[in-house]
């Protein structure tokens, strides 16, 4: 069968594309990354707010699941075990710089006598660039940020990447009424956060088609922020 007519099938049989995957097919694993790349990539943005960190730990995730799919028993579906992993390979990341964040120099700091200041060079446009203005983007980051981790991967997995609160809780490995508590308690930290722009009325996200990121995503991650302002 070729590579076009495998594909085909991939799309249609999970299991047939686990078998291939187990089997060490390149061709299947090449398909794995093509058609999950944009969501575990955009998941952990979301977790990192930085898009360099996010390609690094989006490489890692499915350079992890090539090593790990051999593993893989088929308990929950290949899109909730990658999301998983790239769940804690984003906390993981987190829990690296924080560490290590004590040796970083501040971009803000005051360049000391005789030094100039930092140049920090401009990476380009993120995914969120091109759906929201800058100001609602950096809101919307900044208060990602700031949100626990644990509620955080809540609402983006369902706010952002659409997930049913089953499909959470796969994900994050607890029960749905925990999954439940999570996201009502990030939408409300994220409400707290973003009232002053909520509560505005007057801007607006700009959608764009063909984009990994959902121009819906980040509208239901304000609507879930902005319901719990009504």
């Amino acid at each position: 069968m070729s590579d076009w007519a495998s594909a085909l099938s991939w799309g249609r049989d999970e299991s047939e594309l686990v078998g291939e995957l187990q089997a060490g097919s390149e061709s299947a694993f090449d398909w794995l990354v093509t058609h999950y790349h944009a969501a575990v990539f955009n998941l952990i943005l979301g977790m990192l707010g930085d898009t360099s960190d996010a390609a690094d730990a989006t490489q890692e995730v499915f350079l992890k699941a090539f090593k790990g799919i051999r593993k893989f028993r088929g308990g929950s579906s290949l899109k909730t075990w990658l999301y998983r992993i790239a769940i804690r390979e984003a906390l993981n990341h987190r829990r690296s710089f924080n560490r290590h964040l004590q040796t970083n120099v501040s971009i803000d700091a005051e360049p000391e006598e005789g030094h100039a200041p930092l140049e920090i060079e401009d990476g380009g446009a993120t995914p969120f660039d091109q759906l929201a203005s800058l100001e609602i983007q950096g809101a919307v980051q900044s208060a990602l940020a700031q949100v626990p981790d644990v509620f955080r991967s809540a609402v983006i997995l369902r706010d952002l990447e659409g997930l049913s609160y089953e499909e959470v809780a796969e994900v994050l490995e607890c029960s749905v009424g925990t999954v439940k508590s999570r996201i009502l308690r990030g939408r409300r930290a994220l409400k707290d956060l973003l009232d002053p722009l909520l509560g505005e009325g007057s801007h607006s996200i700009h959608k764009q088609e063909n984009h990994p990121v959902a121009p819906a995503g980040l509208q239901a991650l304000l609507d879930g922020a902005k319901e719990e302002v009504l």
